[in-house]
């Protein structure tokens, strides 16, 4: 990995508005290049349920994964380790540097719309899965990220909301999971929409301290895309990368508060060395390799499978099963996802499976002989 030193010595190459340019991306989905370090773009990517890659296009498929929901209710670290290995060889598949996930994230309502990416309602649960899921990731070379830093739990004013919480409550509930992500040796954070406290996660002072202080977070603090939205917003603090680019708050902006004064280069130099040091993991740097060699890549699908099937409760078992094909004549499938299944949820972490397999089909195909049908249940009152 890059010394201190050696990223000293490569950010003295720059003069000021190139080091700047390095802290907005070069577009939706890319971080920019700089030919005189060596510097290629870095691609990031949403996840966590599957890697889409820098274009939303069905032709363009993902290998879905189940839902970090669903990784929770393992209770297996090992098998989620896996997972992340699963991410990370479709994340260099598709030439992506930086998986977009976990989603560290709590299930404090039973209306937040984007609990499917989350693992638990359980800070001590959530924290010690995602950490293993960054460790898999991480172990293929590939960057992961630990969102949405902090507070971010609720469907209501996701964007706005001032999140008022004591400092107990803070750190034992919602700090907790990322805490253990920063253990587990995470590259990336991501700075949440909302605020904290009356100040919006970008301009955090949370950022500093306790993340990057206290913790020794050693990675890239990224906002959330157009989280930044005020010029300079976070410029003197933790935050090291606006996204999305290439237009953004910082620039010039930026560059004029330097020169007058009003924000340290240093601070600007931390930032840009906290990029290289990323960088340097993921073998965007010339002459560097990713600090993982790529392991070879394992059998997704397999998988995938494993997680869906362990990751369901049996309640109760009066004999029926396991089904014994030689004993059965008719079998229903009950209700309108037998034929049209929920394999996701939507928004951000949205991708495009090359195909779903149906709980009707994949019966059939189970029980061949046998007469399996699809019922619709009972009619649904909108």
């Amino acid at each position: 990995m890059l010394t201190d030193h050696e990223a000293a010595r490569l950010v003295e190459k720059l003069g000021l508005e190139r080091k700047v340019r390095l802290l907005t991306g070069a577009d939706t989905w890319r971080t920019g290049a700089e030919t005189a370090l060596g510097l290629r773009a870095m691609t990031l990517s949403d996840g966590p349920a599957g890697v889409r890659g820098t274009a939303w296009d069905e032709r363009l498929t993902s290998l879905l994964l189940p839902s970090p929901t669903a990784l929770a209710a393992l209770w297996d670290e090992a098998l989620v380790g896996e997972v992340g290995a699963v991410l990370a060889a479709e994340a260099r598949r598709k030439g992506v540097d930086v998986v977009l996930a976990p989603t560290l994230n709590l299930h404090r309502s039973p209306l937040g719309g984007r609990h499917f990416e989350c693992f638990s309602e359980d800070p001590w649960l959530a924290g010690r899965v995602g950490a293993a899921l960054v460790r898999g990731v991480q172990g293929g070379g590939v960057a992961a990220t630990a969102k949405h830093f902090v507070a971010n739990d609720a469907e209501t004013e996701r964007l706005t909301v001032d999140v008022r919480v004591g400092e107990r409550a803070l750190r034992e509930v919602y700090l907790a999971p990322f805490e253990a992500a920063v253990e587990a040796g995470v590259w990336v954070v991501m700075s949440a929409y909302n605020r904290v406290g009356g100040v919006a996660m970008a301009a955090n002072g949370l950022l500093r301290e306790p993340l990057k202080a206290e913790w020794g977070f050693d990675g890239v603090v990224v906002s959330d895309w157009g989280a930044v939205r005020e010029p300079l917003e976070g410029a003197a603090g933790g935050l090291d990368l606006v996204m999305p680019g290439p237009d953004g708050p910082w620039g010039e902006a930026l560059v004029a508060a330097v020169r007058e004064g009003r924000v340290p280069e240093s601070a600007v130099d931390e930032k840009v060395t906290r990029l290289l040091r990323l960088a340097s993991r993921v073998g965007a740097l010339e002459d560097s390799a990713p600090s993982a060699p790529p392991p070879p890549p394992p059998d997704a699908r397999a998988v995938a499978r494993r997680v869906a099937a362990s990751s369901a409760v049996l309640l109760r078992n009066d004999g029926t099963l396991p089904l014994r094909p030689g004993q059965l004549r008719t079998v229903a499938v009950v209700g309108p996802h037998a034929v049209r299944p929920r394999v996701q949820g939507g928004g951000s972490a949205e991708v495009f499976p090359e195909r779903v397999v149906s709980p009707l089909e994949g019966l059939r195909a189970a029980l061949p002989g046998v007469r399996v049908v699809a019922v619709p249940g009972p009619a649904v009152l909108e």
